[in-house]
């Protein structure tokens, strides 16, 4: 995974907006959720890093996370962030993806 370049990031997002795909979300010891089906509508990125994250699904929910300082864009075009502490701890992790993600 590499630090967090906005403008890249937000460019990945494109490539979900407008359609169905999957989400992994977990925050260590308060949330995890695992593929949930939905429908990108809106991504807004702040902050100068660690940075803010709110997605807009189906133009009736959000998620927003925070603390966020890495992502990767998989292979198969899954697209991986986190949040790491200054120890190297995950504190947040979130995935979107076009298939289900595996149980």
């Amino acid at each position: 995974m590499k630090y967090i370049n906005k403008p890249e990031l937000e460019a990945a997002f494109q490539g979900f907006r407008a359609q169905e795909a999957y989400l992994h979300s977990e925050a260590t010891s308060f949330v995890f959720v695992r593929n949930f089906k939905v429908r990108l509508e809106e991504v807004f990125i702040a902050g100068e890093g660690p940075y803010r994250l709110a997605l807009r699904f189906d133009e009736i929910g959000w998620l927003r996370m925070e603390a966020l300082t890495h992502y990767e864009i998989m292979a198969d075009g899954k697209l991986l962030l986190a949040g790491y502490d200054e120890f190297g701890r995950m504190n947040v992790a979130l995935h979107l993806g076009k298939e289900p993600f595996p149980e």
